[in-house]
């Protein structure tokens, strides 16, 4: 669906907002440049990781339950904040983009004082474990080097887009290979692109990319579109052409992508087909390395929680997209505000244990 990976869209919706680099330096907002400290050795209540809409929901109950909550993500809106048009999130009959959503989920996180770091996690160890001092106090390992306590933790990092993994794709990644039609769409008005996929994702931004004048053909591995009735429909209408049971095996070019090898896969034959951009839009897949030596995560990567987002580690939980639910914004919002109820009541439990 929508989320977690950062782009250069992600990034400029970043630097319209507030943040806190690690290490607690200058703080910005949309209502100016203020200052604002981190402090390194305070143990939050809740440290929730990622900026979607899981993570900005668990965030505004957190803070609404009057938990210290500090989010640390390395993009603001994940996926959600590159899509052009949502259209199934209720309260916006006319639709709204992905990025106005969450600028205005991040102004609501802002307007209960929750803390945003820009940062990338790479390690939760539970450690300082110690009865009379209530749950144990988990330590969250930044890519930027730093250390941050926490007695909850919140994982909402979402799923990135699914690569190809065929020769030409690293290599013109940024060059003809993009992943966010938003982003890089208007790079190729009047050119010739191909777009993968046969879901949601892949006939939306189709029909984008076609609506600013991109020349846009679809491949799809099957015979059959995956998408809803209504996207098909729209396709349909909009007259995009579309190769069928076809995919990538490679993709060309010198400095930047000049053509695309594609396979038929029910009668093998392969054929060269000139274009300028490349647009993957294959599923999502889970990035949770992070997070493997907790033994929390399942066969494919994703988090196992239970009803109420609960892992198997007392005190860690997870919401979104990562926990390998139905990929929507709205599932994430819920799930979210279940998670962030959960840590409360898992404070709460502790405390009541103090009291006895």
């Amino acid at each position: 669906m929508f989320y977690g990976i950062t782009h250069k869209c992600s990034k400029m919706l970043l630097s319209r907002h507030h943040q806190v680099r690690a290490g607690g330096e200058d703080m910005f907002s949309l209502g100016g440049l203020t200052k604002s400290s981190v402090d390194t050795s305070k143990v939050w209540d809740v440290i929730i990781i990622g900026a979607g809409p899981a993570g900005y929901t668990a965030a505004i109950y957190a803070a609404r339950f009057g938990l210290d909550t500090l989010i640390i993500t390395k993009d603001l809106g994940g996926n959600m904040a590159l899509t052009d048009l949502i259209e199934n999130y209720p309260g916006f009959p006319e639709g709204i983009s992905g990025a106005e959503l969450s600028k205005r989920m991040y102004e609501q996180v802002r307007k209960y004082g929750v803390d945003v770091i820009f940062d990338e996690v790479v390690r939760i160890d539970p450690a300082e474990c110690a009865y009379y001092e209530g749950p144990c106090k988990f330590t969250i390992k930044t890519a930027n080097g730093m250390e941050y306590k926490s007695r909850t933790v919140i994982i909402a990092v979402g799923a990135e887009p699914r690569k190809l993994n065929v020769p030409g794709e690293k290599e013109f990644t940024g060059r003809g290979v993009s992943y966010c039609a938003t982003c890089d769409g208007p790079l190729f008005v009047g050119k010739e692109v191909i777009v993968v996929g046969g879901g949601n994702t892949a006939l939306q931004e189709a029909l984008y990319l076609h609506s600013i004048g991109v020349k846009v053909t679809l491949v799809h591995r099957r015979d059959k579109f995956r998408a809803d009735k209504i996207l098909q429909d729209r396709f349909r209408e909009a007259g995009i052409p579309a190769i069928l049971n076809t995919v990538v095996t490679e993709i060309r070019g010198k400095d930047k992508v000049e053509s695309v090898v594609l396979k038929n896969v029910k009668t093998g034959e392969t054929f060269e087909k000139k274009v300028d951009g490349v647009f993957i839009f294959i599923g999502y897949e889970p990035k949770t390395d992070f997070v493997k030596h907790l033994g929390i995560t399942d066969e494919y990567g994703y988090i196992k929680v239970d009803m109420y987002m609960r892992t198997k580690v007392p005190g860690i939980f997870a919401a979104g997209d990562i926990t390998n639910v139905f990929k929507q914004i709205a599932v994430a919002v819920g799930q979210g505000a279940i998670a962030a109820n959960s840590a409360k009541e898992f404070l709460e439990n502790w405390n009541k244990k103090d009291v006895e």
